[in-house]
């Protein structure tokens, strides 16, 4: 999956901030390839990008709109399809992380054959995959893990690449999840394949490579959480990580949405992982800790890296509030 950029923000008529999270992910970590929003009410939230009408957009050079708002249900509100449509008879690709598929509806499946356009869902994969192998490629990688879902393994990927290429190494960042496709522009939603083929997906969306130094994968899951190990495996497996970082929220006390099961300790969060990835790279190691710190105060959470840092001992940081350098100077000497 390859979605054209640069991407106009379609916010539909979302008024719920948190709604809007894929679109303002995309503009924080690719503001260059953020033509501008597209709201349909004044009411609208906003990302204080310039509004601007489809042809406008089109004629400055964007070529996919993007759908960057999420709902509960994951459908495509029937207030939005005149839009839609209308895109793509100005000739926009379209593209969706909305669990209802953008081809399932006849009218805009068939707009986009006659246009010549692209209808991209990046919750789903029908593309062929093969089944991992774990032979040893080329390239170094770097895979973010979890103590449970939703601690910062995006957001860690995401500022490692950034600082990484900020000290002179070379990195890329690999996608896994919708919003990192969007942002990437390309990746394999690794929750829509079918399991045989999670490792093999992970191999595909970080194949061999000689031209650049590092590849830094997006986690998924938690190897620890009973309802995605599954895809976290996966990844470890057809990641081959050279190098992982422990992703964690300060204060958590249970697995999301499970509050019977209690959250893991650190230490064995870190040993089952690497116990994992050790069966296709040997020298797989950890090079650093992220915490997401917000319970604490800006102090109490300096003290609180800097424990974790004698305990292990790793670098420790909260990328939000400290960033991740620390962490990308350990990648130099592999």
């Amino acid at each position: 999956m390859q979605i054209p950029q640069p991407y106009l923000l379609f916010l539909g008529d979302v008024t719920d901030p948190l709604s809007v999270k894929t679109a303002r992910g995309i503009l924080q970590w690719r503001p260059e390839i953020c033509v501008g929003q597209l709201r349909l009410t004044p009411d609208t939230v906003s990302l204080d990008l310039a509004d601007l009408p489809l042809e406008d957009a089109y004629a400055k050079g964007a070529r996919t709109l993007v759908l960057g708002t999420a709902n509960s249900g994951g459908y495509i509100p029937q207030s939005w399809l005149a839009t839609l449509e209308r895109a793509l008879d100005i000739g926009f690709n379209l593209a969706s992380g909305m669990h209802q598929r953008l081809g399932d509806n006849p009218t805009l499946a068939q707009k986009a054959r006659t246009n010549n356009c692209k209808l991209f869902d990046v919750r789903h994969f029908d593309g062929d995959l093969d089944v991992g192998n774990g032979k040893p490629r080329e390239g170094k990688r770097l895979l973010t893990v979890g103590t449970d879902c939703s601690v910062g393994k995006m957001y860690t990927s995401l500022a490692l690449e950034k600082e990484m290429n900020h000290q002179g190494l070379n990195t890329q960042f690999c996608a896994t999840g919708q919003t990192g496709i969007f942002i990437a522009g390309k990746g394999i939603a690794v929750d829509a394949v079918v399991a045989d083929f999670i490792s093999g997906a992970t191999e595909a969306i970080s194949p061999s490579f000689e031209e650049h130094d590092w590849d830094v994968i997006e986690g998924q899951g938690s190897l620890l959480n009973p309802s995605f190990a599954g895809v976290s495996l996966g990844l470890l497996h057809g990641a081959q990580p050279d190098a992982m970082v422990l992703c964690h929220e300060v204060g958590r006390q249970h697995i999301r949405h499970l509050p019977h099961m209690p959250m893991p300790d650190l230490a064995s969060v870190m040993e089952a992982n690497l116990a994992a990835a050790r069966l296709t790279n040997p020298d797989a190691q950890f090079v650093g800790i992220c915490l997401n710190t917000s319970a604490l105060d800006i102090e109490d959470a300096r003290a609180y890296c800097e424990q974790l840092a004698s305990q292990f001992p790793l670098p420790v940081t909260d990328p939000v509030r400290f960033g991740v350098s620390t962490i990308a100077e350990q990648l130099h000497q592999f």
